[in-house]
């Protein structure tokens, strides 16, 4: 369909890759991966046809159709939202102009002539492109990508002039998913999504007719809709099968192997210097020294690219708050709305925030997170209701647009080293590097930045200095790969308290130990990562202990022994005397339920010790929905334990 050859491109005097190789078929599923600058978005840019090669040729099949979803920069207007989208199938729409023009014609064309041999055919392949594009129900496609993508139909009507930039970057989404090209081209699709419609995005991709290749810093979402991953590093481009996750351990196997052959090579090339060497000045090893010299010559030397820095950064540990951090009790926020009247977004909540919690905050957008937040903060006073903090919490917030804050005219590493004196300007560096900032770029001044440069180095600046209650809002916005995970690994190791509202549901996973949803005004809390809500959302919990009771209740009860009549003693009249035959199987369920909890106490730490070694998404998740079924057997047979003990013990008394 697409490929390029003997492919390279040039960024200015800095050269982004060579020699690229690259033939795409229609089934391509492939996610782009690489470091920041080595030229992934460019490439893009490339398949688009919007930029050219400076070596190398990319030939086009015939006929073949392109999308392209760029980063940001995009700005729609003067159409509605729904107008704008169905503005895709304005074709359709004329060809079925021209269908009824045609209708006109072959009813008064004589059926024998070559006018209605013509009308006839090109009506005929007409009317299968209409019905290949269902074109009945061109409202529906759209009302169902709208919705997916996260519009109300109140959205639809209004203007599209009238949304911020994410919101015009999903209606350019929407138009390409619409189109279904036959190369879908999107780089960074999920930067202004949240979570319920990358979901969406997940299962449209998964579900996608034609080709796609993508550009994500979000692990999990590559993990779930590619097949084949290709990687720009150290000016080349390679080629891996399977989703980011086998990536990685290909990556690891390709590079153990390659310093195995780079060593064996070293070991070859010393042996034969050494040779040549020793023995270069005698005469009877002349043809032995010279054979060994060609064969040098011959060698081709294997190349090892340097290691990207790997970058360890430890939060510094603040003083500890007191067990309680947050106290809230009936809280209420309400605004004003441009008609006159009121419009609640949160209503009467109520939970507490203890030491050492890394709450997830999720919703819909527009659902109150960042008000939630903002409350939280003292940034914003509740309508009614109380927010208590507890003993010695001193509470810091990242905000979205954290960069309004910062001196402009103050210089980087002057600005971060004044905040934190006590770590050392090497480590400093190291950090800012990470966050994208190398080499002369520590020195300039905050104000030259663009508002993601900024925020990302006031995420950094956070990290040297922390309070012991972090707020954070939409942190990993604007951070690649590798600074995610430099910022997962320093939250898991900060021994504070943290609420963060993300989109991105690796970091959610690797992180949260509760979840916060905020949905329709109020505030509904789930203990466990992102996996663990979304399964208790589908009624994982209920269903299991319906599951557990509905087989105890089927289990078949143990056979009555013989028994011999027993006259009935006295028993106190509040307490009914059971018979021995009933007696006996409770005893029996009692003695299964005390053998078999142990037996369920080590099942469950087994799972708890594979759950906290992660080795794929996949596997974590079936890993924790297991957890989850046998600590609900554990309750069910706990509870029937202690009833089953009562009531012998009554029966004792009786």
């Amino acid at each position: 369909m697409l490929q390029l050859s003997s492919a390279g491109k040039r960024f200015g005097q800095k050269l982004l890759f060579e020699d690229a190789n690259w033939l795409i078929t229609p089934d391509e599923r492939t996610g782009l991966v690489g470091g920041n600058g080595t030229g992934k978005s460019t490439l893009l840019k490339v398949l688009a046809g919007i930029e050219t090669l400076d070596y190398g040729q990319l030939t086009r099949v015939k006929g073949m159709t392109l999308g392209y979803l760029p980063q940001d920069g995009l700005a729609l207007r003067g159409k509605t939202v729904f107008a704008e989208c169905l503005s895709v199938f304005d074709h359709l729409h004329v060809l079925e102009a021209e269908s009824i023009d045609l209708t006109t014609v072959l009813s008064e064309a004589d059926p024998k002539s070559k006018e209605y041999a013509a009308a006839a055919e090109r009506y005929s392949d007409i009317a299968d492109q209409l019905h290949v594009h269902d074109i009945y129900n061109l409202d529906s496609q759209v009302g169902a990508v709208l919705g997916g993508l996260g519009f109300s139909k109140e959205d639809w009507d209004r203007n599209t002039e009238e949304f911020s930039g994410g919101w015009q970057m999903r209606i350019a989404l929407a138009k390409l998913l619409l189109q279904k090209p036959s190369l879908l081209l999107l780089d960074e699709p999920t930067n202004h999504l949240d979570l319920e419609s990358r979901n969406w995005l997940e299962n449209y991709l998964h579900d996608y007719p034609n080709a796609f290749i993508l550009i994500s810093h979000d692990r999990y979402f590559l993990d779930v809709t590619v097949n084949k991953t290709v990687e720009l590093w150290n000016k080349r481009m390679h080629t891996y099968h399977g989703n980011y996750e086998k990536y990685v351990t290909q990556k690891e196997e390709r590079r153990t192997q390659l310093m195995s052959a780079y060593k064996n090579q070293r070991d070859r090339i010393e042996a034969l210097e050494a040779f040549i060497n020793r023995f270069r000045a005698q005469a009877t090893k002349a043809k032995q020294v010279q054979s060994r010299i060609k064969e040098l010559e011959k060698i081709e030397r294997i190349e090892v690219p340097e290691d990207e820095a790997t970058i360890h950064f430890s939060i510094p540990q603040p003083p500890a708050s007191g067990r309680t951090v947050i106290e809230v009790s009936n809280l209420t926020k309400v605004y004003p709305t441009p008609t006159g009247g009121k419009r609640t977004i949160l209503d009467n909540l109520n939970f507490t925030i203890e030491r050492g919690d890394r709450i997830a905050l999720v919703g819909a957008n527009g659902a109150g997170k960042s008000t939630l937040i903002r409350l939280l903060s003292r940034q914003e006073e509740p309508t009614s209701g109380t927010i208590r903090e507890g003993h010695n919490v001193l509470t810091d917030f990242f905000a979205q647009d954290q960069y309004k804050v910062l001196d402009h005219n103050a210089g980087m590493l002057d600005d971060i080293s004044g905040s934190s004196p006590k770590v050392p300007v090497v480590e400093l560096r190291s950090l800012l590097g990470c966050f994208m900032f190398s080499g002369d770029d520590v020195f300039k001044k905050l104000g030259v930045l663009s508002g993601g440069e900024r925020n990302r180095y006031a995420m950094a600046k956070m990290l040297v200095s922390p309070s012991n209650f972090l707020l954070l809002d939409e942190p990993t916005n604007h951070l690649d790969l590798r600074a995610k995970d430099v910022l997962l690994e320093a939250i898991r190791n900060f021994t504070g308290t943290v609420l963060f509202v993300s989109h991105d549901r690796y970091f959610i996973d690797g992180l949260a130990t509760r979840v916060f949803e905020v949905e329709d005004r109020r505030l509904h809390i789930y203990p466990g990562n992102y996996e663990d809500y979304l399964w208790r959302k589908q009624g994982g919990p209920d269903k299991v202990t319906e599951q557990i009771t509905n087989s105890l209740a089927a289990a078949p009860a143990p056979p009555p022994p013989v028994v011999e009549p027993i006259a009935p003693s006295p028993a106190p009249s509040n307490i009914k005397r059971l018979n021995p035959i009933k007696l006996k199987q409770l005893e029996d369920r009692l003695r299964f339920a005390e053998e078999e909890i142990p037996r369920l106490e080590s099942t469950i730490a087994a799972a708890e010790a594979r759950l906290g070694n992660f080795t794929s998404a996949d596997q974590s998740q079936k890993d924790a929905a297991e957890l989850d079924q046998l600590r609900a057997q554990r309750t069910t047979l706990l509870a029937e334990w202690e009833e089953l003990s009562l009531t012998l013990e009554e029966q004792q008394t009786a």
